[in-house]
């Protein structure tokens, strides 16, 4: 039914409008039941609307109701949107946000994929997720578009669409604000904005941003760690990681704690310019800053396969080398495990320094390029930018629009998958990137008929320099990467009124040319002992690849408006996502093109206002229809031989693999360990009794995903505010047997209420509450999952009227629930531990806001 119904809905892949916020206009006494809508105006499509005339399903709120709320970044957005989840990307995949919509997103910001979730910054389009943890409370508002956009937003907006919207500059009067917040965590941070008309058509405005917060995981010596624990002899001969944390002499360390992971240390400012010469002609220019250097993200092990530490030969030759006759062997064993979720023993540092020759080891071979690694634990990232918006009105209902954008970002983090001081694997990345924008519009509205046709061009230049680590395998890759994307598109959308405006129906088309010039270069070290100059290994893989698209994408709609207060709604439309590349192949033969993304999407929905506007009720199911996207099965291969011609003798065994369950079972390979009795003798042509290396397989499926979503606000009686919201989606494929990083629930409810005349002004306690439901990470390890979880934020917010200023007081998470945000199971990829991201734990702040 869901199908039949959707195959026309109203509007073009509009940009969002706005929860709105309730305004008490009579009374104190409530007497006075007429209420006003402080609306956000946003332009659904491409024409200023409202929410409950934007026939498509849509979440915005302003930075002052987020902040009400705890949220301060868009990796918090997802506790408020239906059928969304955005969390802080794992420390490998560096700062960036992992974004999923209605069941679709992306986990890994790396370059050979692109975002599900398209962001857009002023209407200027952010093409990946790294620097994506904006920050939200010095916008004017948030938009997010549920749903494929494939027509009006095009490019890479399979699952939705995050608009990020910035105050305009005042024309009328100059005003001032400055925010100073105390926490936990010795949280500091403090913001400062201004806005100054410099003449009646002319506005300028600033605003500035430091925040800074110690990291909630610590960081130990483990050596020390061991004394203070009374079990020196499991340190073997390891060194002590800092002169406060050694034993020697009498010194006893009061703590062995030598830095933190999971804190923050950003700065960021940004101006603009507001220019309104004529009731005609409308310019508006901003520029941005942001200087972050924050902590790599907390991680912690979950779970370690010590069959794999204590048994291969790289693990065991390195590990020796701090073992001391007559005490325990110096091994990869439970010593290493904290117990605690905020503590870890990880460095991020190689303890040998390069150059290291160690007996029967094939990493520590003696090679001066491998070894000495020591990336730091902050995540150094330069984010800047400019974009402009000219509007010039042809004629009454005509507008023509020019938006241009430019950003330039460079960064770096390293990382680690083991959670030991000793580290099996040191992961470092560097990105430089640019990127440009620009979209030509034409907007019309004329009695019967709104209409918006356009151009848009996006040229993107980036670079990556990479040094995967590997001790397990005894590989050390360096890459040298650069990617050119392209992309050209022409869009044009309707929407015909009829039935003095009760009946509208709407149609868009777009279309798309999309292409990514990839060259890739991952060279295997195999320089010999003693000498200088570096030797790549004929296994390394270097590939030059365009991948590209070309392709049409349409919607349709209808919905009709019952009453002022009620409106139904359907539509139908497509979307696409570009193929993409295997980014981290181990050895020739890995390197490919992966699948792409496509299919068509149904929705329908209401959205109502009743009881004389005090309850706001919108609900939406969908159903989305793949035609193509891609399955992936996290196998191994037998490890190559540098002249390719056999393979890597080990202990390893290559058996058939796939997803179980599903009609790919075995059609791939991964590895079990060697077994005589069943393998018989080793054959490292046939790949048993060998080496293995991690492969990722792809490949081409179809499925569907559903759900549906409500969203509610209310105000039963004055000055009590209720909102809410609720989302299901569920997917049916044959390749999948659980999926992964997608909650089938989620779920929000806040209560507030304002006390009026209370010490000159409003005393306002509010609590949130956010559900998430089961999240599998691993479609084969149910065990893995992170079970469903409720948090609660609280705040209390008193503001003067007089003097125009607020203090709050609040926490979130109040009631310190544990939990992961993201977990990675790296032994699917043959390595021997499970890493899981704990969210921080309860922590409250003070903030004071004084307006001018």
């Amino acid at each position: 039914m869901l199908k039949t119904l959707a195959m026309a809905s109203i509007s073009t892949a509009a940009l969002m409008t706005a929860q709105s916020a309730y305004a008490q206009t009579g009374d104190s006494d409530g007497n006075d039941s007429r209420r006003e809508r402080d609306t956000i105006v946003v332009t659904a499509t491409k024409v200023e609307t409202n929410l409950q005339e934007t026939p498509i399903a849509i979440t915005a709120v302003t930075s002052e109701t987020l902040a009400t709320r705890g949220l301060t970044t868009t990796a918090d957005l997802g506790k408020i949107v239906p059928n969304a989840d955005f969390q802080k990307a794992q420390g490998i995949y560096g700062p960036a946000v992992t974004v999923f919509l209605r069941g679709v997103g992306q986990h890994d910001p790396q370059l050979n994929g692109e975002p599900a979730v398209a962001y857009y910054i002023d209407d200027v389009y952010y093409p990946h997720l790294f620097g994506s943890q904006f920050d939200l409370l010095e916008l004017d508002h948030v938009e997010v578009l549920r749903g494929p956009q494939g027509t009006l937003f095009g490019r890479n907006s399979i699952a939705g669409a995050i608009n990020l919207v910035s105050k305009k500059p005042s024309l009328t009067e100059a005003s001032a604000s400055i925010e100073a917040t105390l926490g936990a965590y010795s949280r500091r941070d403090f913001r400062a904005s201004f806005s100054v008309p410099v003449t009646d058509t002319l506005a300028v405005g600033g605003s500035m941003i430091s925040k800074k917060r110690e990291g909630y995981q610590e960081m130990l010596d483990f050596t020390c760690q061991m004394y203070k624990n009374g079990t020196p002899e499991l340190a073997g001969s390891f060194p002590f990681q800092t002169p406060d944390t050694s034993y020697g002499g009498f010194r006893d360390p009061d703590s062995c704690v030598i830095d933190h992971l999971g804190g923050e240390d950003t700065r960021a400012i940004r101006g603009s310019v507001y220019w309104v010469p004529s009731d005609r002609v409308e310019l508006n220019i901003s520029a941005d800053y942001n200087d972050q250097n924050d902590d790599i993200p907390a991680s912690y092990i979950i779970g370690t396969d010590y069959a794999q530490t204590t048994t291969r030969p790289n693990f065991v030759t390195a590990f020796d080398q701090f073992s001391v006759a007559g005490d325990p062997p110096f091994q990869w064993d439970d010593r290493f495990e904290t117990n605690d979720p905020y503590k870890t023993f990880d460095n991020f540092c190689d303890p040998f320094p390069a150059g290291t020759l160690i007996p029967g080891n094939t990493y520590y071979n003696g090679s001066i390029f491998k070894g000495g690694k020591c990336y730091g634990n902050t995540v150094p990232l330069k984010n800047r930018g400019m974009q402009g918006k000219l509007i010039v009105g042809l004629t009454d209902d005509i507008d023509l629009s020019l938006i241009g954008g430019y950003r330039k970002l460079d960064m770096s983090f390293g990382a680690a998958s083991d959670g030991t001081p000793l580290n099996d694997s040191i992961i470092y990345h560097e990105f430089h990137e640019k990127h440009w924008n620009t979209e030509v519009r034409l907007t019309g509205q004329h009695d019967w008929i709104d209409w918006v046709a356009g151009f848009f061009y996006y040229k993107g230049d980036a670079e990556h320099l990479g040094q995967p680590q590997g001790v397990r395998a005894g590989t050390q890759r360096f890459q040298v990467d650069s990617y050119e994307p392209k992309a050209w598109a022409g869009y044009g959308n309707v929407v015909i009124h009829l039935m003095e405006d009760r009946l509208n129906l709407t149609g868009g088309i777009r279309r798309s040319d999309d292409q990514k010039f990839v060259d890739f270069n991952s060279l295997t070290d195999a320089t010999p002992p003693g000498q200088t100059e570096f030797v790549p290994s004929t296994a390394s893989t270097v590939f030059d690849v365009t991948i590209a698209t070309e392709r049409w994408d349409w919607k349709a709609g209808i919905d009709y408006r019952f009453t002022d207060a009620l409106m139904a709604y359907a539509s139908a439309g497509t979307g696409y996502r570009l193929p993409g590349f295997n980014v981290r192949p181990s050895q020739p033969g890995q390197e490919g093109q992966t699948p792409g993304e496509a299919l068509r999407s149904y929705e329908v929905g209401v959205k109502s206002e009743l009881f004389d506007d005090r309850l706001k009720l919108n609900v939406a199911a969908f159903l989305m229809d793949f035609t193509e996207r891609p399955g992936t099965y996290a196998g191994q291969e037998a490890q190559l031989t540098d002249d390719l011609s056999g393979n890597v003798p080990g202990d390893s065994t290559v058996v058939p693999g796939g997803p179980d369950g599903t009609g790919y079972s075995d059609a791939f390979f991964t590895c079990r360990d060697y077994d005589m009795a069943l393998d018989g003798a080793r054959d490292p042509a046939a790949g048993v009794g060998v080496n293995c290396v991690a492969r990722s397989y792809y490949y081409s499926v179809a499925g569907k995903v559903k759900g549906i979503e409500a969203e509610v606000e209310a105000e039963p009686i004055d000055n009590l505010h209720i909102t809410g919201s609720m989302g299901y989606v569920k997917w049916k494929a044959d390749d999948i047997t659980r999926v992964v990083r997608v909650p089938d629930w989620t779920a929000s409810a806040g209560v507030s209420y304002d006390f009026l005349d209370v010490l000159g002004g409003t005393v306002t306690p509010r609590l949130d509450w956010y559900y998430t439901g089961r999240t599998a990470y691993n479609a084969n390890l149910p065990e893995f999952d992170q079970l469903a979880y409720s948090l609660v934020n609280a705040r209390l917010t008193y503001h003067n009227e007089e003097h125009d200023f607020d203090i709050a007081v609040g926490a979130t998470n109040l009631f310190d629930k544990f939990y992961y945000r993201n977990k990675i199971a790296f032994q699917a990829f043959g390595l021997p531990t499970n890493l899981g991201q704990p969210a921080p734990p309860r922590e409250w702040y003070v903030s004071v806001k004084k307006r001018f």
